[in-house]
């Protein structure tokens, strides 16, 4: 049975080894490396930190990241889901995010946003059925191994956060 728990420290090795996978794929992220765990913890909101277990085994993790540091932007966040390669394809990702929606929302997150490599399919689906849209394309944003790469953006507007 998965269970949906906050990130712990002691957590770290295993997301930062579904991290690695992710990076492998080329469609992740731009990043070429994982950073070590005070870099990431320092990167990453407080709160919001979920990973998918099953056995005591991390099989994916989601996080959020500030999108500025300027007050008027405290209710964005950029989302980071990550599933690990033996558990692509069950839903995890989906779990995950549902979940991570949850508590940006009780943790006062107003606006959630994603960029997505247009090859991710899974992942802008995933996102998607979350209640993201795609609002636009930044085109050959940055470069990957010499190659230009465009990324898809997505965002999902709280419908209980920041109303009034």
């Amino acid at each position: 049975m998965i269970t949906l728990d906050s990130m712990k420290p002691s957590d770290w090795e295993a997301v930062k080894e579904i991290y690695e996978e992710g990076i492998a794929t080329g469609n992740a992220t731009f990043q070429q490396s994982a950073p070590c765990w005070d870099e990431w913890n320092n990167s990453h909101l407080q709160h919001s930190r979920i990973v998918a277990k099953e056995d005591n085994i991390v099989l994916g993790w989601a996080a959020l990241t500030p999108v500025s540091g300027r007050c008027i932007y405290a209710g964005v966040a950029e989302v980071s889901v990550y599933v690990s390669d033996k558990a692509r394809g069950k839903g995890l990702g989906k779990q995950l995010l549902q979940k991570l929606i949850e508590e940006s929302e009780a943790n006062g997150i107003w606006t959630l946003q994603a960029g997505i490599f247009p090859e991710n399919t899974p992942s802008i689906k995933i996102h998607e059925a979350g209640g993201f849209r795609i609002f636009g394309t930044r085109e050959r944003i940055g470069k990957m191994n010499g190659v230009w790469r465009d990324n898809l953006q997505l965002e999902r507007r709280s419908k209980i956060v920041g109303i009034n």
